[in-house]
């Protein structure tokens, strides 16, 4: 598949993330977002955090990145807008039941509409063993 045809296949899809505080789902949200801009839903899976909601550990660690400088220079005023009429970041783990999705009723919707699923999730215990 051409990189053109991966794009038109994005318009008007929505898209499961997990992992998304890290390097590769940033990486990902920003690509799709730049290049179909025309995407339907990114669903951003952010593990809980005891002081900030999924929303706003999003903002501080996705959004106000350097790497997302493009897409603020194209939109300007109309960044924020732009970035939360395609992205919802929900709070869930993947090593948990239903992703860790508490919230039944956004979970069955998110299920019922996902196109799929793209896995950026990693360990971060670096002294796990593998064995």
């Amino acid at each position: 598949m051409e990189l053109g045809d991966l794009v038109e296949y994005l318009e008007n899809k929505t898209i499961l993330i997990t992992g998304g505080a890290g390097f590769v789902a940033k990486m990902f949200v920003e690509k799709i977002l730049r290049t179909q801009p025309n995407v339907k839903k990114l669903y951003v899976l952010l593990r809980p955090s005891q002081c900030n909601s999924p929303p706003q550990r999003f903002q501080t660690q996705v959004m106000e990145k350097e790497l997302f400088r493009l897409l603020r220079a194209k939109w300007g005023k109309e960044f924020d807008s732009f970035i939360w009429e395609r992205v919802e970041a929900v709070g869930g783990d993947i090593s948990d039941e239903n992703l860790g999705i508490k919230d039944a009723i956004l979970r069955d919707h998110m299920f019922k509409h996902i196109d799929f699923i793209v896995n950026c999730a990693a360990t971060t215990d670096f002294f796990e063993r593998y064995n």
